[in-house]
């Protein structure tokens, strides 16, 4: 039906146009970005949590290396670590991989402005399907998200945990609990109501970071907006049209407010669920609500 698409009523046309490969390429991205979101929040989590406990540690290189992590990672803009960054990590991966796999190689790895290793230790390898290629630098991405978000969580969950009473914790040491048990028990439960703010801001922001997506490699769905909605002729496309942009992007802006407002309403639900009860501003709303 779609064959000849001169023949095709507008509606019909349309359809057509909007089940093209390259539509489902932005279809995928769109799943892309959400799965990018599902793995990258609690990865960034890990690295926030592990930062903030180094910074708050009494080994002094442990925490010299802690606050770091979090003022060197903040301190340099996204796109320029994202740049740096996945082909360091990359090199790095692949420089390890020589190492231990071609301990015969008898040429410099520098060559100028080329990185050059035996094709043993390529990553991944030039023989890999085409999906190992899309799936490792997608692991790149999450990983590169998950450390510099990080970062920022770990800022949040240190200063958290600094809100939370020392005498709570005093108190918990004086009633026979231990200094891990105190932590357990009564310093994260607490940290999460004063970190939550900075957590759901930090959530927002790696939503809108999606697009850097496409700097590691990653076509994401602003890459495609802009591919699909330009101006197509005849002799690219069967599906001839204008200057869409604008409504592709219009299509962008609709679904980034209304995640947003979905995540804003989660966090809204999640806050007052972890304030109940608690000796904080949130809590005691919620006390007062109820009188």
């Amino acid at each position: 039906m779609c064959a000849d698409p001169d023949t095709l009523s507008s509606f019909w046309w349309m359809t057509c146009y909007l089940t093209t490969g390259k539509h489902l390429g932005l279809y995928w991205a769109f799943g892309t970005v959400l799965l990018l979101l599902a793995i990258t929040a609690p990865a960034a989590l890990m690295f926030g949590f592990g930062g903030a406990m180094a910074a708050r540690s009494n080994f002094l290189p442990l925490q010299w290396f802690g606050k770091a992590y979090m003022s060197i990672v903040r301190g340099v803009p996204d796109i320029a670590f994202f740049l740096f960054f996945v082909i360091a990590l990359d090199q790095a991966f692949e420089w390890t991989r020589h190492k231990v796999l071609c301990p015969d190689w008898d040429q410099p790895i520098r060559q100028g402005n080329d990185f050059v290793v035996c094709d043993a230790a390529k990553l991944p390898l030039s023989t890999a399907p085409q999906y190992i290629h899309e799936i490792y630098g997608f692991a790149l991405a999450v990983l590169t998200f998950a450390i510099v978000f990080g970062a920022f969580a770990a800022s949040v969950l240190y200063g958290g945990m600094r809100a939370v009473p020392r005498g709570q914790i005093e108190t918990a040491e004086a009633y026979g609990m231990s200094h891990r048990q105190s932590f357990r028990r009564i310093l994260v439960p607490q940290m999460w109501v004063y970190a939550l703010p900075g957590l759901s801001n930090l959530w927002m922001v790696l939503i809108k970071a999606t697009p850097l997506l496409f700097l590691l490699g990653v076509p994401d769905i602003v890459y495609w907006a802009k591919e699909l909605g330009g101006t197509k002729t005849p002799q690219f496309t069967s599906f001839p049209h204008g200057d869409w942009r604008m409504w592709y992007f219009l299509f962008l802006l609709v679904f980034y407010l209304a995640f947003t407002k979905v995540s804003e309403v989660v966090l809204d639900r999640l806050m007052k669920r972890l304030t109940h009860g608690q000796a904080t501003t949130g809590g005691e709303a919620q006390r007062r609500a109820q009188v």
